[in-house]
């Protein structure tokens, strides 16, 4: 498979595409489907399922979605079915040391840098997200959003 169809996919993804009152819903919920249609290979890491869960159930008033532990893994196990997830090896460990020092790197940036370190490992240069900005400054990766309405 050619790596153009091969792309990995921030928390805000799978966020967007349960959150019904997020503008971008329907667009993040067409993605996902068609990654199960095949039209997309998509890939994640355990770091976004973690995301995923504590933005999913924290309570709404706290910027959260305000699911049940019961739903928000429901959900995780319906993206598993599109979503191939990615091992947080040795050398994604290496790949996230090198870019630290490369962009002095410090606080919450270190989570973005450790996307692209698990990307970099695998082989991937496409990410598809709504915070382009958080990966602008990492070379060799293609940010894809979601198209305005």
């Amino acid at each position: 498979m050619t790596d153009d169809r091969r792309c990995f996919i921030d928390t805000n993804v799978l966020l967007t595409s349960t959150d019904t009152s997020r503008l971008q819903h329907s667009a993040a919920l067409a993605f996902l489907e068609a990654g199960m249609a095949g039209e997309h290979r998509l890939f994640a890491s355990g770091q976004i399922f973690r995301e995923y869960l504590v933005v999913a159930t924290r309570p709404t008033e706290a910027n959260g979605l305000g699911l049940t532990s019961t739903e928000a893994l429901e959900n995780i196990r319906e993206f598993q079915a599109c979503v191939q997830l990615l091992d947080e090896n040795a050398d994604v460990a290496e790949q996230l040391l090198a870019l630290v020092n490369a962009h002095g790197l410090k606080g919450k940036r270190i989570h973005d840098a450790n996307i692209v370190a698990t990307m970099r490992a695998h082989g991937l240069t496409r990410i598809r997200t709504s915070n382009n900005g958080d990966f602008a400054p990492f070379e060799g990766i293609k940010v894809e959003s979601f198209p305005e309405r």
